[in-house]
This record gives C-alpha cells, sequence and structure tokens, in this order.
C-alpha cells in the first residue's frame, strides 16, 4: 500500500515536499516514482529512482524537483521547489517491483490514492 501526503496550495516560486509511506513491502529494492495528473492533460511521469538510486526528471522538472528514498522510514518522497502555476496536478506515487526503472512511473504497477498540489 502505498500513501501519499504533503500536497496543498503554495504561491508561484513556492516549495512543497511530498512524502509517500510504503506498507507491507519494502521499497529499498525498487523502481519507485511520481507521476501527476492534471485536468485535461494527459498523465505526466514526473520523476523515478531505481533500486540502485538511480533518478530520472521529466525535462519540466529538472533543476526544481528532487526524488529521494528513506529506506530506513520505507518512504519516498519528491521535494519540490521554484514551484510554477503549470505544476498544479493531482501527484501520485507507484511502484514497481523491479530493481531497474523501465518506462515512466504512470505504468508501474502499483499507485497510491494521490495527493493534490495547487500552483497559484
Amino acid at each position: 500500500q502505498l500513501v501519499e501526503s504533503g500536497g496543498g496550495s503554495v504561491e508561484a516560486g513556492g516549495s512543497l515536499r511530498l512524502s509517500c509511506a510504503a506498507s507491507g513491502d519494502t521499497i529499498s529494492s525498487y523502481c519507485v516514482g511520481w507521476f501527476r495528473v492534471a485536468p485535461g492533460k494527459e498523465r505526466e511521469g514526473v520523476a523515478a529512482i531505481s533500486g540502485a538510486g538511480s533518478t530520472s526528471y521529466a525535462d519540466s522538472v529538472k533543476g526544481r524537483f528532487t526524488i529521494s528514498k528513506d529506506n530506513a522510514k520505507n518512504t519516498l518522497h519528491l521535494q519540490m521547489s521554484s514551484l510554477k502555476p503549470d505544476d498544479t496536478a493531482m501527484y501520485y506515487c507507484a511502484a514497481d517491483r523491479a530493481w531497474a526503472c523501465s518506462g515512466p512511473p504512470q505504468t508501474y504497477n502499483f499507485r497510491g490514492q494521490g495527493t493534490q498540489v495547487t500552483v497559484s
């Protein structure tokens, strides 16, 4: 089970830190990531991190977002800075039972219920 938290409303230029707590399985060895869904737009993969710790980011968030895993707490984080109105979306964490990441996060086998981020 994946449970997201940390969403909210923030002004442009602000920061938020999303968290995704995993239970029932450990994410330390898995590929995990974040994707987002904005009204009227396609699902967009935001960031992913492999079992080895390799990271990848969408061009739209490179240099502004950072994905990380806290293996001790079995939690995934997404630190978001310099937020823009275009970042407004429902953010979902997702996990794939694979060491390496293959494909964007929205295609992974498991996902949470989402947390809303609104930037004005």
